[in-house]
């Protein structure tokens, strides 16, 4: 079975993410960072997880085990084990966590010295090292070669020194009111009291982990509590994050979630204005609406597709030459300020696109009208290859007849076939789309 998937190493916790596993793909990934070591540090962050523990544990193990010193800084977001990472001067950096999954599940993430998520190829070579028993056994040291571990608890100031650089010194949030949906995740410390710093009448839900309620009916997959929330609060603005707060969703003063190409489209609009874009375009992936691309061609601009995933969107912005991107499921990188997608970075300048054009949440981040599209997520009992489904042909070919766009593909983390359709006839997409997945229920769930 393939060890990474499209973030990491992710799986249910104690059952394919055992201790054991945790252990030995920490001790291949460390024999993989020494040939490149100049600290002899890694750094661990977590999520809120229980089962945080007992990987955490494991790693600390297996890289001591192999030489490594540790430095554990408990729960923190993703993007801030990116930055500290750099910060600290470590070799690597590991998050603990799987992301917007509920509580069951966990993952490991990997970042280099430079913050940087592993590219396929080095991926590939970690996990060749873990099926190598005798180059794991090999790395192992004795005698005063074991390396050490310790906790940090004071590193969040770093992290949060960094978010609010984000933010223009120029401005503040004094007279703004927020509604904060911590996800019960990583950033229920950090978020409120950045925004808060900043000058922000703060409400916040759901940051008050337990170990089993992360994401639980809140956060960015859950917004209905976010929304009530904003109406009944009069909020000028809801912010949700996900369990490790690299991924952001944003409701309006009304109460409605904006979609996230519409954030995408505001935003590097916004940033085209000040003349902070860089590139002539932005990033987003092949499930962005082609709404999203018309809008950015009216400004002169243009739409650099990448395949799913924030680490395929970085490498597309890094070959252009551009400053931002994203997904349309709510990760947003700015690379001036964030190595990956940060959802507080991202609600920073969401703010202060709000604050200088002086309009309301409603209006601004919602500057063009999207095709219509629908999204399906089916459960599936086994991955086949695509190309050997008999008839799927013949499926795509009709909806190519009908000038119905279409991305169909296997979840890298979980047991699911993910079916997107695009037209400007609601009716007919929504047709064809229970068509396509009567088709892949019978071909995958028979």
């Amino acid at each position: 079975m393939k060890l990474f998937g499209t973030d990491g190493v992710r799986g249910e916790a104690g059952s394919f993410l055992s201790a054991e596993l945790a252990m030995k793909v920490a001790m291949a990934a460390g024999i993989y960072f020494k040939k490149h070591s100049l600290s002899n540090k890694i750094l661990i962050g977590k999520d809120t997880r229980r089962s945080g523990y007992m990987i955490e544990n494991a790693i600390v193990s297996g890289l001591t085990a192999i030489g490594y010193d540790v430095v554990e800084i408990g729960p923190m977001p993703t993007p801030a084990i990116a930055f500290i990472t750099e910060n600290m001067r470590c070799d690597a950096g590991i998050m603990i966590s799987a992301s917007h999954n509920s509580y069951e599940d966990n993952g490991i993430k990997f970042f280099d010295g430079h913050g940087d998520k592993l590219s396929s190829d080095v991926e590939e070579e970690i996990e060749a090292i873990y099926r190598d028993t005798q180059a794991l056994q090999d790395a192992q040291v004795t005698a005063k070669n074991i390396g050490k571990a310790k906790r940090i608890d004071d590193v969040i100031g770093r992290y949060i020194v960094q978010l609010k650089n984000s933010f223009p010194r120029e401005l503040s949030l004094q007279g703004v009111r927020i509604v904060l949906d911590a996800a019960n995740g990583a950033a229920y410390k950090v978020g409120p009291t950045v925004l808060e710093e900043l000058g922000a009448e703060v409400i916040v839900l759901h940051n008050k982990p337990d170990g089993f309620n992360i994401n639980e009916g809140c956060g960015a997959l859950h917004t209905k509590d976010l929304c009530e929330s904003v109406v009944k609060f009069r909020a000028d603005l809801g912010i949700a994050l996900d369990g490790d707060a690299d991924r952001l969703v944003v409701v309006d003063e009304n109460g409605e979630p904006i979609d996230g190409d519409y954030l995408l489209g505001a935003l590097g609009s916004y940033m085209n204005d000040q003349g902070t874009l860089k590139g002539g375009g932005i990033v987003s992936t092949v499930m962005s609406n082609q709404g999203l691309e018309d809008f950015l061609s009216t400004k002169g601009l243009n739409l650099f597709r990448s395949d799913v995933g924030d680490k395929n969107v970085l490498e597309v912005m890094k070959k252009e030459g551009i400053n931002f991107g994203g997904e349309q499921s709510g990760h947003v990188i700015i690379s001036d300020y964030a190595k990956t997608g940060d959802g507080l970075v991202s609600a920073l300048q969401t703010l202060a696109l709000l604050i200088n054009t002086k309009q309301k949440a409603s209006k601004a981040l919602r500057p063009f009208k999207l095709y219509p599209q629908k999204l399906t997520n089916i459960n599936i009992k086994v991955k086949k290859p695509l190309e050997q489904i008999e008839g799927l042909n013949d499926k795509l070919n009709e909806l190519d007849k009908n000038n119905i766009r279409h991305l169909i593909r296997y979840s890298g983390t979980e047991n699911k076939l993910r079916i997107l359709l695009e037209c400007k006839d609601a009716k007919m997409m929504n047709a064809h789309m229970q068509d396509m997945v009567d088709f892949f229920q019978k071909a995958l769930n028979a």
